[in-house]
């Protein structure tokens, strides 16, 4: 190898593999998974006019700091709801915990931040919608497709509400 070549291989003392940005899916995998129809059988003969309630929750792990391999779990609560007031009672409920481990390297804190935020979260939610729709329909029910959901949004709807949520604290404490 010549000393051009082998200069170009190199940089800052490491090879430029190590410096380029790198985003990989090592693995996705279901974590956890509820399937609850408290009221079935009778539930089948209401009348069906769902009420959706719907949360969604994140969370990250570092899994090897040195390799940048972070595990992201998406974690989906859905209940169905038939009736009114206090005749109101869960068709069924489905709870999920969706996750896949990530390698995410050479790149600033705060964008890690945003890629498992974001980019992760975008790879793991069709699959959570896929095994959600699955059990509605294997449990008896009509199919129930969640909509997609822009991840890119909601973090930058968190990080302006997170920004003026600190202005706000920092203007009352002077």
């Amino acid at each position: 190898m010549s000393n051009t070549q082998h200069n170009s291989m190199k940089a800052n003392g490491h090879d430029e593999k190590e410096i380029a940005p790198s985003f990989n899916v090592h693995s996705i995998y279901l974590k956890d998974l509820s399937f609850e129809a408290p009221h079935s059988p009778a539930v089948f003969n209401e009348e069906w006019k769902p009420k959706i309630d719907f949360d969604l929750q994140m969370g990250t792990q570092v899994l090897s700091q040195e390799e940048g391999i972070y595990e992201v779990v998406l974690h989906v609560t859905v209940t169905i709801k038939l009736g009114e007031g206090e005749q109101e009672k869960a068709a069924f409920l489905i709870d999920i915990q969706q996750a896949g481990a990530f390698t995410v390297r050479n790149l600033p804190e705060e964008t890690v931040k945003q890629v498992l935020a974001t980019t992760c979260a975008t790879v793991l939610f069709p699959y959570a919608r896929e095994t959600i729709s699955s059990l509605a329909t294997r449990g008896g029910f009509p199919q129930l497709v969640l909509p997609p959901i822009n991840f890119d949004a909601m973090y930058a709807h968190h990080m302006t509400a997170q920004s003026e949520e600190q202005q706000r604290e920092g203007a009352t404490t002077v």
